[in-house]
């Protein structure tokens, strides 16, 4: 499966409505260890047009704030997605 890397969490906006994100940091009190957060992002027109949004936008957190190796997250990731038929995207910090 093809996992898609965006260079700024805040720039993470994909074509597709239904995708996996995974975003890793280190941990604030010991560098030499990175966090993953794993969620489940589903966006769809909203019905309401009075609302002023054309989308809404539902996060689901999978795995938030875990200790792992960014291949251990995508890996995780990854085996979610298939199962989904959804893709990966992974929103690199740096």
């Amino acid at each position: 499966m093809e996992v898609r890397v965006v260079r700024a969490l805040q720039a993470c906006h994909c074509p597709e409505t239904d995708y996996v994100r995974v975003h890793t940091c280190a941990a604030p009190d010991d560098d030499t260890v990175t966090l993953a957060t794993i969620e489940r992002v589903v966006e769809k027109a909203n019905s309401d047009p009075e609302d002023g949004k054309p989308l809404i936008k539902r996060v689901k957190t999978l795995i938030m704030r875990l200790p792992m190796t960014i291949a251990e997250a995508l890996d995780l990731a990854t085996s979610y997605a298939e199962r989904k038929k959804i893709p990966v995207v992974y929103a690199d910090q740096g």
